[in-house]
């Protein structure tokens, strides 16, 4: 081939690399040993035939025979700087030569024209998954999942796909957790065998018994080491078995297709945990094979429920003089028929703490958070209902709905229906459906008590008793009631909140008023700490892929407990302009640990923190920042904050006694 047929790379500058040196440069994508030796210029291929060593960062050493070799800096071997012989080659051996010309100054180095790329099992994964509607990824490139990296790379340069680099995996776990939460849909989480898939555990634990959809794909080792020991190699498996309710190895005999799709249906069904292996040598396997989809795979969602069941609930509320609406996480896509419902019988709502949000404040009706994260005025109207209309509620014994009621149960899962203890009617079906079939036959009994007035009062009472707390002031920083209420006044009514776990945590479900349509994500059933700022950036991830959610605002909030968990993925936040607010009320310690150890007579001990300016943090990383430590600086900070378009953190000094 002549010179004019190679294309011709800039590489750098001769001024780059000193006579008698090597380094490594990049010529497209082909990694090469750039040599200046003996007032000459070689470019060979960067890659020991050994393991793969880097020729570029090593060393050109004399060797016993006077002669000056390039030593590879993994284990020694060495070659010609000039020709890429090994010591006693023959011309058939040694390392690939290409071509190099000096032009003013400049090295460029000959490559053959780049030929068409092949087609790899991993491309046919990657397009199976987005034809079933997976939309983000959030991960961590590394050395074992490089061809799936690159198949995800095309579709990101395709716009068929997002990609987020996140700088923990833990963090891009809870992140496609929230995704899953906020939208029925999964989103994947990317990273490479050993400690990146296992450090995914937690966030996927907390997806799983959340009953939120996500996909993981973890590299590995490659399938011929499998099971000796190799360096990052674990039995990822069995690591994963108790968490996914789908997980499987990627082989070369697989149908790939099939494999990726059972995952993903597997996700999106079960509302659970699918994972995928990928042995590296298998991702980059030639393909010719389409991708497939969700098209005669997958039914409509809607479960009537049978006559008899809707017939005996609907007899109860009939009777019902003081019927009351319980409304969990699970029945957020039947919110509208919930409310319909309430209001033609007029029976107060709450909702438990993962449902915050589903029927707002500012109803009428509402009745704010049942259980230890919520309000008198929903307790209060628990204790005197005739009858519990429960949808979508797993009876958490956080949310104290007591078993000796009345209760009729709805869920389109049948092992929720009275798993904790017998209901009076347990009803299977979807939520929506329920209450379309059962509406029409629902009457407000004639003899039913004016709850919607009691309830005004009740609200009153609370809101008096608020401000009396926010006079309270022992000197050691501000009363959380101070920052929800101003928060819950400041922001926008289709705000998606992401809250972490502690006292922060309480006090947002106790003292934020929701309104309009807002969200509220967060780490229930495991209630783990650190998941509030991640899960905002798989909510503001959200807002780009789902139309429903096209700009949103995001708000997440922590204390400075779970906030030390992922403090540097605020950076990432930073690198995709995402646009989240985060509340963050620093008060030292871990605010709940100590009170549980005052209230169990044990001796406070090692709950006390030691950090920095958070707000100080915030700004080194490129996000706005900005510290309160005066009540009336509140609003003025919080309001600033919402206006940046981008990653803005408040960092607010608070008394850890006043929650």
């Amino acid at each position: 081939m002549s010179t004019t047929e190679f294309d011709w790379i800039s590489v750098g500058h001769i001024d780059d690399l000193p006579e008698g040196r090597v380094k490594t440069v990049t010529a497209r994508t082909t990694s090469i040993c750039l040599v200046h030796f003996d007032g000459q210029w070689a470019a060979m291929n960067n890659h020991c035939p050994h393991q793969k060593g880097p020729l570029g960062e090593g060393t050109i050493e004399k060797g016993l025979d006077d002669k000056c070799w390039i030593r590879c800096p993994w284990h020694g071997w060495d070659f010609d700087p000039l020709t890429g012989k090994p010591p006693g080659g023959h011309e058939d051996t040694g390392q690939q030569m290409y071509p190099l010309e000096l032009r003013d100054g400049e090295i460029f180095v000959g490559l053959e024209p780049e030929p068409e790329r092949d087609r790899t099992v991993t491309d046919v994964m990657v397009d199976t998954m987005i034809n079933w509607g997976v939309q983000s990824v959030f991960g961590m490139v590394g050395h074992s999942n490089l061809g799936l990296a690159e198949s995800i790379r095309l579709a990101v340069a395709d716009k068929s796909l997002r990609y987020y680099g996140i700088r923990h995996e833990g963090a891009a776990a809870f992140a496609a957790s929230a995704y899953g939460k906020l939208t029925g849909e999964p989103a994947a989480c990317l990273t490479i065998a050993g400690p990146g898939a296992t450090n995914l555990l937690t966030g996927l634990w907390d997806a799983k018994v959340d009953r939120a959809p996500v996909l993981a794909l973890t590299g590995q080792v490659q399938t011929q080491v499998f099971g000796p020991g190799a360096f990052q190699d674990i039995d990822l498996a069995s690591a994963f078995d108790a968490v996914t309710a789908f997980s499987q190895t990627v082989l070369n005999s697989s149908n790939h297709a099939e494999l990726m799709s059972l995952a993903c249906k597997h996700a999106l069904v079960e509302q659970n945990v699918s994972h995928l292996i990928f042995p590296d040598d298998v991702q980059t396997i030639p393909s010719d094979k389409p991708g497939s989809g969700p098209e005669g795979r997958m039914t409509g969602t809607r479960v009537i429920p049978a006559q008899d069941d809707v017939d005996a609930a609907v007899a109860l509320l009939n009777s019902a003089k003081r019927p009351m609406i319980v409304v969990g996480h699970g029945a957020y896509s039947a919110r509208d028929q919930i409310i319909a419902l309430a209001e033609k019988i007029g029976a107060p709502v709450v909702t438990t703490f993962k449902a915050k949000g589903l029927v707002p404040d500012s109803h009428p009706l509402g009745a704010g958070v049942l259980g230890r994260s919520g309000t008198p005025i929903a307790s209060w109207f628990m204790n005197e209902a005739d009858v519990l209309i429960a949808f979508g509620a797993s009876f958490s014994n956080h949310t104290g709905i007591a078993p000796s009621s009345t209760i009729i149960q709805v869920d389109y899962d049948r092992m929720q229906l009275g798993k904790f203890h017998p209901v009076k009617v347990p009803v299977w079906g979807e939520i929506g459906a329920f209450c379309d079939v059962a509406g029409a036959a629902i009457v407000k009994n004639p003899q039913a008590e004016d709850q919607v007035s009691e309830l005004a009062g009740r609200w009153t009472m609370w809101r008096d008793e608020k401000q009396r707390r926010l006079a309270e002031d022992h000197g050691k920083g501000i009363h959380s009631f101070a920052v929800f209420e101003a928060l819950g006044a400041l922001v926008p009514d289709d705000t998606i909140f992401a809250v972490d776990v502690g006292n922060n945590t309480y006090s947002f479900g106790r003292y934020l008023e929701t309104k309009g349509s807002q969200r509220v994500l967060m780490s229930g059933y495991l209630g783990s700490i650190g998941f509030g700022f991640p899960a905002a950036l798989g909510a503001w991830a959200a807002t780009q892929d789902k139309a429903s959610l096209k700009g949103r605002k995001v708000v997440s909030i922590s204390g400075d407990g779970g906030f030390g968990q992922y403090p540097m993925d605020l950076t990432t936040a930073v690198k995709y302009g995402m646009d989240i607010t985060h509340i963050l009320l620093h008060n030292g310690e871990l605010g709940k640990i100590s009170k549980e150890q005052r209230s169990g007579e044990w001796p406070v001990w090692e709950t006390d923190l030691v950090n920095p300016s958070f707000a100080a943090f915030a700004r080194l990383c490129g996000a706005h920042g900005t510290k309160v430590t005066q009540a009336q600086d509140i609003v003025p900070a919080i309001r600033e904050a919402l206006a940046v378009d981008g990653p803005a953190l408040v960092e607010i000094m608070t008394d850890a006694d006043l929650v």
